[in-house]
């Protein structure tokens, strides 16, 4: 337990108490908009721990294996959080909390990075050929996945046959995400993970395999049990808060299950490196578009409760498509200005804004 640096035990301590805390809260029955925003930032510390742990696998077989475990295991909390809500039939706040995700991501996220680091460091420039792969990537997934609702929209003789539609459509872009996957491993755009602090390989040493692994499996069941809590706490939160379903989804689950990847991001740009930055932000928005949402699309049909459909109301897709057009498009000339982050934020939050009354 010596390679753990007293960052690492500071995390882990808190997983462990607000998790704890969470379930006590649960089991107990105690206020509903308690026990949803305690669960909530357990659930942010979990992702934090199986961001570490995921690292650590990773760091052992190279960059690239661990941009490839980043990309499957990273995103467990939601997974967690997007099943439960469905066996709880609140399709509208997953449907809203995985287009949230990636708008937190391409707009609100991006934007602080830019904000925050041209304000300090002036303009940043950085290399671009990555982000432009990993933005014309979830350009294309983000084009898919909008086909199910155009053809519902449009009166097609394909919306008789939404969900196999669905799952045509799902599959295909699982198969892309497959097949990015040996990209990956070569040391293609998800295979980007945060630089060391200066100085810190000295300090820095590996977790031996077996902390590694339980780490990650204790922090994945942990997830799974305080993403029950979480649902189970959703709806009665929402009606005492008096917020919409696809505003909570949008904004609150979106932003829980991405917070500590969302201040990585922003910390990355104010150290100025840009690059690493850029890639790490958008890299979460292609997981989500490439890889969350068609797998699923297809767990739906299995695990009981509601089916995720990706039929969306017209203005989720218009601001999923923004989304990604707007990041694609502000990241191609390779380098960002204060202005750029400020202009992304003032979307973000304009698109909140039309979602607070459903």
């Amino acid at each position: 337990m010596s390679a753990l640096r007293r960052s690492e035990w500071i995390t882990l301590i808190a997983a462990l108490a607000a998790s704890a805390l969470a379930g006590l809260l649960s089991l107990s029955r105690a206020n509903a908009v308690l026990v949803f925003v305690v669960t909530a930032a357990a659930l942010a510390v979990l992702a934090s721990v199986v961001g570490l742990a995921t690292q650590q696998l990773g760091e052992r077989l190279g960059p690239g294996a661990t941009g490839v475990l980043q990309s499957g295991l990273g995103n467990l909390p939601e997974l967690f959080v997007s099943i439960f809500a469905l066996r709880a039939g609140l399709v509208t706040v997953v449907q809203a909390a995985l287009v949230g995700s990636i708008l937190a991501n391409s707009l609100l996220v991006l934007g602080l990075a830019f904000l925050i680091g041209g304000l300090k460091h002036g303009t940043q420039r950085f290399e671009a050929e990555a982000p432009r792969v990993i933005s014309t990537l979830t350009l294309l997934a983000v084009a898919a996945l909008a086909v199910p609702t155009l053809a519902h929209a449009l009166h097609t003789p394909a919306s008789a046959h939404t969900d196999a539609l669905d799952i045509a459509c799902a599959v295909v872009v699982l198969a892309v995400f497959v097949a990015s996957v040996p990209y990956s491993l070569r040391g293609g755009p998800g295979a980007v993970s945060a630089p060391r602090e200066a100085g810190d390989e000295g300090r820095r040493t590996a977790w031996p395999l077996w902390l590694a692994a339980t780490v990650l499996a204790v922090a994945g069941v942990g997830a799974a049990f305080v993403s029950d809590w979480f649902v189970a706490a959703l709806n009665p939160a929402i009606k005492v808060l008096h917020l919409s379903q696809a505003f909570t989804g949008l904004v609150v689950v979106a932003i829980a299950g991405n917070a500590v990847e969302n201040v990585v991001g922003i910390q990355l740009a104010a150290r100025n490196r840009p690059d690493y930055a850029v890639s790490v932000i958008l890299n979460s928005s292609l997981q989500v578009a490439l890889g969350l949402t068609p797998m699923l699309v297809l767990l739906s049909l299995v695990i009981g409760g509601a089916h995720l459909t990706l039929v969306l109301p017209g203005l989720l897709v218009a601001a999923l498509g923004l989304a990604a057009l707007l990041s694609a498009t502000i990241v191609f000339d390779g380098e960002s200005i204060w202005l750029e982050g400020a202009a992304l934020i003032g979307i973000y939050g304009i698109i909140a804004a039309s979602f607070w009354w459903g």
